[in-house]
């Protein structure tokens, strides 16, 4: 009989077998099954209590008898029908915070290859140029991250390690958090944040609320040495505004894990300009995901036991 159904869905390029074998070497108590196939998955869900995966189908929720938990390994549940899950009373789960050390780390990355100019030391290699250049330092700087998730959480935690001084951004300020200051969205205090910060990294969620929120305004307030790390969503950035910024050096650079339009075009300007660093939604990309998973679904299934 099975207790845990893996659901054939990929993630980050990383196979579902893997995250069945996590969860059996995790919980040896209970019986993990992998559906591998469309029949494997419409078989074994009329069994399961907890199944874990991407996404489920209301056709397929309609066949799961015993199902008290549906875990997805993903953070976001807008894809899922949770109303249907609600009426068939199956509780969600999700993997908010699985990206947190990873992102953070890609974050911690940008900066550091910013501050440091290891992007001028790497064109130089190319070259074969030994000339020595002037670096900066991380220490004593300011950096303000919009979002205080478990994703600006973690980063805020890092940067703290390298004596930098903080500024959160979240919705509702008197929830406090790690960083040294916490600010909301009016637009007052958030300019007065912008103006002080050497360093902008975005990782809050794509909302009315912040949708195009880092625009000209925003460009013409930071100072002309900042730097801006978007690990959220690439609307949250007017992307005619970044260009014209970086092209005029308003600010000193841009490290973009995400885009607007995604996938970023070849005939993009932001390719081509050296102040800007664009990967392709692959912050978070760690071997460590199907660990958290599981990490996630244990402490799921104390809450339903």
């Amino acid at each position: 009989m099975t207790d845990i159904l893996v659901l054939p869905h990929k993630i980050h390029g990383l196979s579902a077998a893997e995250y069945a074998e996590t969860l059996r070497e995790r919980f040896p108590e209970f019986d993990v099954a992998h559906a591998e196939t469309p029949a494997e998955e419409r078989r074994l869900i009329t069994e399961a209590r907890v199944a874990t995966g991407y996404e489920i189908s209301t056709d397929l929720l309609a066949a799961a008898e015993r199902l008290d938990l549906f875990v997805c390994t993903f953070a976001g549940t807008g894809h899922l029908p949770l109303e249907a899950l609600d009426d068939h009373g199956v509780a969600v789960e999700n993997a908010s915070g699985v990206h947190g050390p990873n992102i953070a780390e890609q974050v911690l990355g940008c900066l550091l290859t910013f501050v440091r100019r290891l992007d001028r030391g790497w064109r130089q290699e190319r070259r074969a140029e030994w000339r020595h250049y002037q670096a900066g330092e991380l220490k004593g700087s300011t950096a303000t991250v919009v979002g205080q998730g478990p994703i600006g959480e973690t980063v805020v935690d890092r940067l703290q390690a390298f004596d930098v001084h903080t500024i959160g951004v979240r919705y509702t300020p008197s929830k406090g958090g790690p960083a040294d200051e916490v600010v909301g969205f009016d637009a007052e205090a958030l300019q007065a944040a912008f103006a002080e910060t050497d360093h902008l990294v975005l990782a809050c969620p794509l909302t009315d609320l912040t949708e195009r929120l880092v625009d000209e305004q925003v460009f013409r307030t930071l100072p002309t040495d900042a730097t801006l790390v978007n690990v959220a969503r690439g609307e949250v950035v007017d992307t005619d505004a970044l260009v014209d910024a970086l092209r005029t050096n308003q600010i000193r650079g841009a490290a973009l894990d995400v885009t607007d339009p995604e996938p970023l075009p070849p005939d993009s300007p932001l390719w081509s300009l050296g102040n800007c660093h664009v990967t392709p939604h692959n912050a978070g990309h760690t071997p460590e995901y199907w660990n958290r998973c599981a990490d996630i679904l244990g402490g799921a299934l104390d809450s339903v036991s």
